[in-house]
């Protein structure tokens, strides 16, 4: 599947200011809810920029990131991933993850798949009150700080996050647009430290190696934080298969809609009424986009004869309902003539069948 290198009109990442849903202006809130709900309508993915979590917490975030991943292997496989798909915490090494977007209760097909290494490395990071999926820490000895600094940075992003999901609802004009907020305690949310290492350009050009391949997210929204190494394309609503290449900007969230966020809007055509709102184009209202991350962009990020790639640092935090939390169309995004197109599901059961290849 193709990537252009320039982003058409229709297929742009939008820039928005969240500051201005701190306003005490209604009409200046409303502007900026719309304007999110439109992005997530049409794209998918969005820009967002003032968002509330300080540049310079990132900046330590990152900080505390680079150095867990400079850390030799033996020291971060004192906190491993736990076998299988059920709990995702802790440290994962390069190859232990296999992303895709195939469902499948064939293992054989997860073998497969495993063909292609992911070559990535992550640690995952929960709730301290999430007893499905406990947090698997190194030693304090090993890494001081780095515990009690996450635990922070995790709430602190899940305080952003809940803003971000009251703009959607309101954007969407919900009679209630704290609605999804009922399900989003925080405490079923995951924080994940990502570091792609170089690779020699070659291998992912060839498909030998990959760094992650093309999916969905399966919660509510995602929010990405990226160093400027560049690398994320997201999938043209308009054209299946063709890839745009997303620019890095500093300190901003990319924001993507999930599966369950899709879902719970009924992934409602757009030529139908949706919420009060006209549109004119059969795609789903909240799109839970495919995305992916392959070559840096630029010739800048590659060096010597191999063209190894600059190492790539980023940071997605997972907004996922409570686990469980019964995901079913909200009523005013279904109707007579835009009937309900997706069965209730319980979010544990969304995430272990979506997992089920994911780790063996």
């Amino acid at each position: 599947m193709g990537s252009v290198e320039k982003e058409s009109s229709q297929v742009s990442i939008p820039i928005i200011d969240f500051s201005k849903w701190s306003s005490s202006t209604p009409a200046e809130r409303n502007a900026v809810a719309k304007e999110l709900a439109d992005a997530c309508h049409n794209v998918g993915f969005v820009s967002i920029i003032n968002h509330g979590v300080s540049p310079e917490l990132l900046e330590e975030a990152f900080g505390w990131s680079k150095r867990l991943f400079d850390l030799k292997t033996e020291d971060k496989m004192k906190a491993p991933h736990p076998p299988g798909p059920t709990v995702h915490r802790g440290y994962s090494w390069p190859g232990l993850e296999k992303v895709s977007q195939v469902i499948s209760e064939d293992m054989e097909v997860g073998e497969k798949l495993r063909a292609t290494v992911d070559c990535k490395e992550s640690y995952e990071i929960g709730s301290e009150e999430n007893t499905e999926q406990p947090n698997v820490w190194l030693p304090e000895e090993v890494f001081p700080g780095f515990r009690k600094f996450m635990t922070n940075f995790y709430w602190e992003c899940s305080k952003t996050s809940r803003e971000i999901l009251k703009a959607i609802g309101t954007g969407m004009g919900l009679q209630d647009p704290g609605f999804m907020l009922k399900f989003h305690s925080g405490h079923n949310n995951q924080l994940r430290l990502l570091h792609y290492p170089p690779i020699p350009a070659a291998q992912l050009e060839s498909e030998q190696s990959a760094r992650m391949p093309a999916h969905s997210d399966w919660g509510s929204i995602t929010m990405l934080f990226q160093d400027d190494c560049g690398g994320l394309e997201v999938e043209n609503q308009h054209v299946p298969g063709q890839f745009v290449k997303v620019t890095s900007l500093k300190n901003a969230i990319v924001m993507n809609i999930g599966d369950l966020l899709m879902r719970w809007s009924n992934g409602n055509p757009r030529s139908m009424y949706f919420c009060g709102v006209v549109a004119d184009h059969e795609l789903d209202y909240l799109k839970s986009t495919l995305h992916r991350v392959t070559l840096p962009p630029a010739e800048d990020r590659f060096t010597g004869s191999k063209r190894m790639t600059r190492a790539r640092y980023s940071i997605p935090y997972f907004i996922s309902p409570d686990v469980d939390a019964r995901i079913e169309v909200m009523p005013e995004c279904a109707s007579e003539s835009n009937p309900t197109k997706y069965e209730p599901v319980i979010q544990r059961e969304y995430r272990l069948m979506r997992a089920k290849l994911q780790y063996v």
